[in-house]
Formats: structure tokens, sequence, C-alpha cells
């Protein structure tokens, strides 16, 4: 028996409650919600980082971004990337046989030594950035940005279009992921569909315009459904259903400064960016029909960097032995066993190099930060990047599990629970580093390069 073709879908900025079975409002996602149906959705599944650049290189990597040298967003005057000496998903399953491709926003390097053909990628066709980091005035007003050059459309290493048409990018993407798929059905595969929307500057095609309530925000959701439904329905008529494992997720929580046209985080506080649950905490899918029991809910933490290892353990990979891996094997969760529990004692949310809270169980210690917020301020969605209002949080201890929008500070109650958490934050200080305290991790295994 083949080992099983995975396929990994990733949004750009869509919050938590930005898909149908998560409470969206104003839009719907079919697909996504049959696939919930189908499978398993988390309720408590989170990425590494609030921001583009260091999530992506958690999810493909298994590792915490400051591990890897990528604790920021990269920009397009950046002269670094992923560096080589890092295993991703893709040269996992490469040494396995698979065929391998990515089509969409990658933002780990966009010089060829940090493009997906040197990370285990055998296809490649995308925008190697984010889509605002654009000099074009009509999609980034922002006058910092005039220093950079106009988006490149690549294909493998080679830029076919200068500024490509985005509102045709959603669709581009979904036709050669189909492509792909079809082309390998009689080998394993991985396919890695790294959306570049809901990102701003927001753009759909002519079908999705006007299609929802919501405005363009929901008419973009509902075209990047419509491509999720598309990759289902290949597989399926490929007789390729139970033969594939599916996962939708988000890179990171929603762009509240965009007002209408950004996300939503639901029941968490703030959003992209902040060390809240909102900007961490994001909706995810799984679905592999005779693997996966339909309709699974589950609330145990799990994360994004989890897939790298429980990737590895589905098709018999061997983990690499001379580096630490910090995501875990979750198939025992995924696939539904009695009794199944996180196999996390702790999660740090690092941003961008600082180490802002820590999280053990239903406790979650902020460490005093200043952060950007957009509660109590004026959403300026005439301009580029709206307003946020710096905020200021001290050592403070929630309760998630009753109180998930982290609005009551127990830490006076529960002065053994923070002294357990800071002792934890110390180990991270010590293994990760964190910028604040001014302390450079022992176990930085590859600054980017």
């Amino acid at each position: 028996m083949r080992p099983p073709n995975i396929v990994i879908i990733f949004t750009d900025d869509q919050g938590y409650a930005d898909v149908g079975v998560y409470g969206a409002v104003g839009f719907e996602t079919p697909h996504l919600d049959q696939m919930a149906a189908e499978g398993i959705r988390f309720t408590n599944f989170l990425v590494s980082s609030p921001a583009c650049s260091p999530s992506r290189a958690a999810l493909l990597t298994g590792s915490y971004p400051v591990r890897v040298g990528i604790p920021n967003v990269l920009f397009p005057h950046h002269n670094i990337g992923l560096a080589p000496e890092e295993i991703t998903i893709a040269e996992l399953l490469k040494e396995k046989g698979y065929a391998t491709a990515v089509f969409g926003k990658w933002h780990l390097g966009h010089h060829p030594e940090h493009l997906p053909l040197s990370h285990g990628f055998d296809e490649y066709f995308g925008i190697p950035y984010s889509n605002d980091m654009t000099p074009d005035v009509s999609k980034n007003p922002n006058p910092a940005a005039q220093r950079h050059p106009p988006i490149p459309l690549v294909e493998q290493l080679e830029v076919i279009e200068i500024e490509p048409d985005q509102s045709q990018l959603t669709r581009r993407y979904t036709e050669r992921a189909v492509d792909f798929i079809e082309r390998n059905r009689e080998r394993p595969f991985f396919l890695y569909l790294p959306h570049t929307m809901p990102h701003m500057p927001l753009f759909v095609s002519e079908r999705f315009q006007d299609a929802s309530e919501r405005g363009l925000y929901g008419d973009v959701i509902m075209e990047i459904d419509w491509s999720v439904g598309e990759i289902l329905g290949a597989l399926e008529r490929l007789g390729l259903d139970e033969q594939t494992l599916v996962l939708f997720t988000s890179d990171n929580g929603p762009w509240l400064v965009k007002g209408e046209n950004g996300g939503s985080a639901g029941p968490f506080r703030e959003g992209k960016g902040s060390s809240f649950e909102g900007g961490h905490r994001v909706p995810a899918i799984m679905r592999w029909p005779g693997q996966i029991p339909a309709g699974l809910v589950s609330d145990e933490l799990v994360t994004a960097m989890d897939i790298f290892p429980t990737v590895a353990g589905i098709v018999g990979a061997e983990l690499p032995t001379d580096r630490v891996i910090d995501g875990k094997d979750i198939w025992p969760i995924v696939s539904g066993q009695p009794g199944a529990k996180t196999p996390h004692d702790v999660f740090y949310y690092y941003w961008p190099s600082a180490l802002r809270a820590v999280r053990s169980g239903k406790w979650k210690l902020h460490l005093p930060h200043t952060y950007n917020s957009i509660e109590g301020a004026q959403i300026a969605t005439e301009t580029f990047h709206g307003i946020y209002r710096q905020a200021e949080i001290g050592l403070s201890l929630f309760d998630l599990e009753t109180d998930r929008g982290e609005t009551t500070d127990v830490s006076a109650e529960h002065p053994e629970v923070v002294e357990r958490l800071l002792a934890l934050a110390e180990e991270a200080r010590e293994e990760l580093g964190d910028s604040l305290t001014g302390r450079t991790g022992t176990g930085v295994r590859s600054p980017a390069q």
C-alpha cells in the first residue's frame, strides 16, 4: 500500500471565526463546513507566531521560528531567508519518494537559495512575499513601501509576470493544484497551497464579487472555500479520497486594524501581531476518510509545529536526530483515540523574538510587554495601515477555560501557578532567547542566511 498523499491549505490572516462552523457571519463556507463534518475540527489550534514568515517557518520545519532564525516578517529588501540546513516537510517527504509542490505565497526568502526549489519542492508557482509589498500605490499607499520592487509572479526560479492581476491568484493557484494532483495520481504527493488571500489588499475574481453579505472580505473567503471544494472534488473524482490527508488552517489571526476588510477572532482578544489568543489561535480542520472519524471536535492544545512530526509518523519517515523538533506527533488526537491528550506541557508565545507569554494547560501567563492594540482606537480604514494604539500589559495570569477573552487577571489568586510558569519562561529564555531581556538562546540553531 502506497503512503498517503498530504495536502496543506494555508490561508493568510484568516481569523478564528472566519469559517462557517467557527461562527462566520455574513458569508458561507460550505466546503470547509463539509470538510469539518467529515473529519476533525480543532478549537485550540495555535500557530507559533502572529505573523506571516515566522508562522510559515514553524509549519514547515516543526520548530519555533526563533529556533530556525525567522522570528520576524521578511521584506523584499532583506537578503536572508530560511537556512538551507533546515529540513522542511517537503524534504522529509521527498526522501520517501513523494512528488512535492507549492502554489501560492512563499515568504521565507525570495532569492534562489531561499525559494521552494531549495527546500524540497519540485514545483513552485506564486509570489515570494506578501501582496502589499509593492511600490504600486494602488495596492500600497504606504510611503515606506516605495523602496519595494514590483511584486513578481515566479514559476520555478523564473519571474514570469510583474504585478500580476491579484484578482486571479486564488483561481490560478487552484488550477495549478488540481493539475498537480491529476499528474501525480499514481504516486504519493505533497501539495502545499498557501493562499495569498485574505491578506490585504483584498482581491477577488469576478465570479465571487458581491457574493456575500459581508462585503469584499466575505467574497474573498467564499472564493477560498470554492478552492477547497475544487481540491476535495479532484481527490474524489480521481479516487484518492481515502488516500489523502487534507489540512486547512491559517497562518495567524485576523488583521483587525483593517476594519471591514479584516477578519474576526470571534471570542478571542486582539488579532494579528498580538500574543493574545486572537493572534495565535486559528481555525484548523483535518480530513482523511477512513482514518479520521467524521464529526470530531477537539479542544486539546495542538500547534502548527505538530504537523511535521505527525506527517513523519503517518508516512513512516524518521525524524532528524541532529536537531530539536518542537512539534509533537498528535495522531492519537487526530484519529480520535479515546482519552488522547495534548502532548504539550508548555507553549511559548514569541513575537518577534521576545517571549511575551507562556501557556501550560488552561493557564496562560503574559509577561510584561508593550503591544499594538486596536482596543479603544478608531480604525482608519481610509489609510493603508489604520490606527493602532500602544498598550501595555503587566504580569498577568488568565484561565483560558473560563476566560477565553483574557479579560480577568487572576495572578493574585494563584501565585503558585505564576511561579511555575515563570520558571518555564526562564527555561525558554535559556534555550530560545528573549530580546526583552537581552538573552540569546543556546538552542537557536539556524540564524537566517
